[in-house]
């Protein structure tokens, strides 16, 4: 059986920081295992991270991110230093996989390739964390990719890397190597564990939609028949000079969902975040959005996003039920953290998800990384989500 472990630390040298998170979440003894995840702000030396963790864990894979902050089950913290690691013991019952070079046209070939190798690796794997670039990548032809090979019934969780709101390139860590377009998957394949998984957002959509007149494939070249970027600059009060970070936080896109899928999400449109322009207004979109498709605006409800955290934890912990909570991912968009909130609310954001899914208050080990964007089911379909709390529970059935 597949056992984890997680720490996280705040702390300027790399080297020193991973030797405490391994050393907190393995003990001084013996700190080798056969997994180490690590999610580290862009303050890090991030060659630095691999480099220390292959010397303490020698039989380890490692593989990691970039990100914009981190949750751990000490709690979240957002600084420029800042690191968190899952460690997982239980070789025979894991498959990892990585490539470099993926990009908006090649995603859903990726995707089948990084499923292959999982399968090959162990045709029993059944649940897949998935960590790609967080810039210029189809992430639902990923999740196609996926599908193509494992079948939908695999569950496809994860998160796309980030820097911190810049939107100018991010980083994953991979085979001993930092790279820019890299992704990685790591696939679970123990018998005794299933993944629980949900997504919210809190977002409400406001005013007329834009209406997207030219496209190809995640690329959006015009809205209401004028170049993209101007447009929707123009429709945030900003200048086309303006960047993408300067539209991250204010620019969230909305998708309208059908009913069904509103009623379970509890909202009745998904989001999507943009992290490239051209220089001609075209506007990179994080999945395909054909001609047609309208877009609106949205504006942040704070009471609702409190609310629907609360929501989404009382429907995992009945999914849940008495089996044991072992392990829990999570990704978060960078725009809730505290580009969007003040500490005090961040905290008790976390607070709020952490605790329903604690023993005795205890958390689980937990890895939580706030990036540019979520992996999560809906309507019981592998999903790529924008600005949303995503929370993946690995859990132990009941004998």
């Amino acid at each position: 059986m597949l056992d984890f472990a997680s720490a996280s630390v705040r702390m300027v040298n790399s080297s020193a920081a991973v030797t405490e998170c391994m050393q907190a979440a393995l003990g001084v003894d013996d700190t080798d295992c056969d997994l180490v995840i690590i999610y580290a702000s862009m303050g890090h030396d991030h060659q630095a991270l691999i480099d220390q963790a292959a010397r303490l864990a020698p039989s380890a894979t490692i593989v990691g991110s970039s990100c914009c902050g981190v949750v751990g089950s000490e709690g979240v913290s957002e600084s420029m230093h800042d690191v968190a690691l899952m460690t997982v013991r239980g070789g025979q019952e894991l498959a990892v996989a990585a490539l470099d070079g993926i990009y908006a046209e090649n995603s859903r070939e990726c995707g089948q390739r990084l499923a292959r190798a999982l399968h090959h690796a162990n045709p029993q794997v059944n649940v897949v964390l998935f960590l790609g670039s967080g810039i210029d990548i189809a992430n639902d032809e990923v999740v196609s990719g996926f599908e193509d090979v494992l079948g939908p019934e695999v569950t496809v969780v994860g998160a796309t890397s980030s820097d911190n709101m810049k939107g100018i390139t991010s980083f994953q860590m991979a085979g001993g190597a930092v790279m820019e377009h890299g992704a990685w998957a790591v696939g679970f394949a123990d018998p005794t564990l299933r993944a629980v998984t949900q997504a919210t957002h809190g977002f409400v959509a406001v005013g007329e939609p834009l209406v997207v007149t030219l496209s190809k494939g995640n690329q959006i070249i015009e809205l209401n028949g004028r170049p993209a970027w101007g447009e929707y600059t123009k429709r945030l009060a900003l200048t086309e000079s303006a960047t993408c970070g300067d539209t991250i936080p204010i620019g969230a896109l909305a998708e309208r969902l059908p009913e069904d899928l509103a009623a379970e999400y509890g909202n009745d449109h998904i989001l999507r975040v943009v992290t490239k322009r051209d220089s001609d207004g075209t506007m990179h979109y994080p999945t395909t959005c054909p001609e047609g498709t309208e877009l609106w605006l949205t504006v942040r409800d704070e009471q609702r996003i409190f609310d629907d955290m609360d929501r989404m934890m009382n429907q995992m912990t009945q999914r849940i039920g008495d089996d044991e909570v072992i392990a829990v991912f999570h990704a978060d968009c960078l725009a809730r953290g505290r580009f969007l909130f003040n500490r005090v609310m961040k905290e008790e954001l976390v607070g709020r998800m952490q605790y329903p899914l604690s023993v005795d208050g205890e958390v689980p080990p937990w890895l939580g990384m706030y990036g540019f964007g979520e992996f999560a089911r809906l309507g019981g379909e592998n999903t790529y989500h924008n600005y949303t709390t995503a929370l993946y529970a690995l859990v132990r059935r009941e004998p």
